[in-house]
């Protein structure tokens, strides 16, 4: 029955990514300190793509982390050097046998490591609030967390409706869409070509004169009735420049200063140049991405129409990103009950007490030795691209999405969706392509006989047919190429070191 009234079944909350990972950041140093430098350090590259990530909201919380961690290091530095001073006045008296000096270091030592637990102790304290916080709180998460600086977070936002992105050299070879996760059947597809120089038929007889139109038209078309002819609710359609990073310097308004970042929008007319007239290591696609439910999977089609008349092609590359990696559940598992949470966290103070007290100063020494090397590394890098003309790959390796995926968190519903996805947006450019030819009046009967050469069904993790990814991302692909799946438990793998 149509329009049955039925009761609401709990959702994925649309920002569950989002939430999952400032949860994390929180909870875990390294990652911190990473998403940091990833999102609001000096760099020169570009970075990957959002795909259904809050950027500015997890810079926030990262700051307010990574600022934690060092907060607890100043103090737990000067807390030792205060333990050696006891400890050494503690040996003197006793070696002395002076009662007075033995029993002010002796207070001394104890004071000091009563502080030093109670600063580890309230520090995870926090921590652990402000996870469950993000998690679990109805607020916005960017709301949460106090802004880093205004031009960092302008640029995040730009990010989130880039219409270029310059791709690292390495990834040329074969993976100009960085960041977009594992290639689906292990290869780009250019569809069977489609002759679109016959007019269609009229109805009483002789043909129809055939309305012009170009790439551009076709791009804009099937970006405008895709969302509406897959019927994938949320689908984000937008054209591309992806520039090979060493190339990016040529464009002027992509990297209008050489020693800085390139920006991640462009004026549309030259998205529209990379359709129409391709450039050296310089084309427009057509992006089709969706997010599944809570941003667990993402799935990505790139399409390029090729018009090279009298034939039209389209270059088909199909991508998608697995579920979160099991580091970022941790959260789940913190215990929330008062006596629980507070067994919980004297046992984490008591046992991290002298880790946490002596490493204290290696670590504010490491973090410092970084932020020179990479100070030293870009001042250098600046001075070369200036006076020696040096030219440099400012193409972004991966995302931070595509780094923490992993395919043994996706279970059989995501996997069925993101294969369902895959069908519907090959369908949907199908359809959407012969409902453009028979618009400007264009004979369909070669498109006809393409599609059945072209269609091909994606399956995902032996969902629903044998051309599939199987555990761990291999692909079994009868008959085709073979690939592998995402190395390590990250799913990504790690990019290119950069200082």
């Amino acid at each position: 029955m149509v329009g049955r009234a039925l009761p609401s079944l709990p959702q994925y909350r649309k920002d569950g990514v989002t939430r999952r990972l400032c949860a994390s950041v929180h909870l875990d140093d390294d990652l911190a300190a990473e998403a940091d430098r990833e999102l609001t350090g000096d760099r020169l590259d570009a970075i990957g793509l959002t795909l259904g990530i809050n950027f500015v909201a997890l810079a926030r919380h990262a700051r307010v982390a990574v600022r934690r961690r060092e907060a607890l290091d100043r103090q737990l530095a000067a807390l030792g050097a205060l333990l050696v001073i006891a400890l050494f006045a503690l040996l003197w008296g006793l070696t002395g046998g002076h009662a007075t000096v033995v029993q002010a270091g002796f207070y001394s030592l104890v004071g000091v490591l009563v502080i030093s637990w109670w600063l580890v102790h309230h520090a995870e304290s926090r921590a652990r609030s402000a996870a469950q916080k993000v998690l679990h709180g109805q607020e916005k998460t960017e709301e949460l967390a106090p802004p880093v600086e205004p031009e960092a977070e302008a640029w995040l936002n730009d990010l989130k409706r880039a219409n270029v992105l310059p791709y690292a050299d390495q990834a040329a070879l074969d993976k100009p869409f960085v960041g977009s996760g594992h290639i689906q059947l292990g290869k780009v597809v250019v569809w069977q070509p489609i002759d679109v120089s016959k007019p269609a038929a009229a109805p009483g007889g002789g043909t129809q004169s055939m309305v012009p139109f170009d790439a551009i038209d076709l791009h804009t078309y099937v970006a405008r009735e895709m969302e509406k002819i897959s019927g994938l609710d949320g689908l984000r359609a937008r054209n591309r420049l992806y520039v090979l990073g060493s190339h990016a310097y040529l464009l002027p308004d992509l990297v209008p200063d050489r020693t800085r970042r390139p920006r991640a929008q462009i004026p549309k007319p030259l998205v529209q140049a990379g359709l129409q007239r391709p450039g050296a290591a310089m084309r427009t696609h057509l992006c089709l991405e969706r997010v599944s439910e809570g941003g667990r999977m993402v799935v990505s089609m790139y399409a390029r129409a090729i018009l090279n008349r009298p034939s039209l092609s389209w270059e088909v590359a199909v991508y998608a990103i697995p579920p979160l990696h099991g580091r970022f559940h941790v959260v789940d598992r913190l215990p929330v009950a008062p006596f629980a949470r507070w067994r919980s966290l004297v046992a984490y103070a008591t046992l991290r007490l002298w880790p946490e007290l002596s490493g204290a100063p290696k670590r504010i020494n490491e973090r410092g030795r970084r932020r020179r090397r990479s100070a030293r590394f870009l001042r250098k890098l600046r001075r070369d691209i200036t006076k020696q003309h040096v030219i440099y790959d400012y193409g972004a390796p991966d995302s931070l999405r595509e780094r923490y995926g992993d395919w043994d968190q996706a279970g059989h519903n995501e996997l069925a969706d993101a294969a369902d996805f895959l069908n519907r947006l090959q369908q949907g450019v199908l359809t959407a392509t012969e409902r453009f030819l028979k618009d400007h009046k264009i004979d369909t009967s070669s498109f006809d006989k393409a599609q059945q050469i072209i269609t091909q069904t994606y399956n995902i993790n032996n969902v629903n047919g044998p051309s599939n990814i199987g555990h761990g991302g291999t692909i079994n692909n009868p008959g085709g190429p073979q690939g592998s799946g995402p190395p390590g438990p990250q799913g990504g793998g790690q990019p290119p070191a950069r200082p």
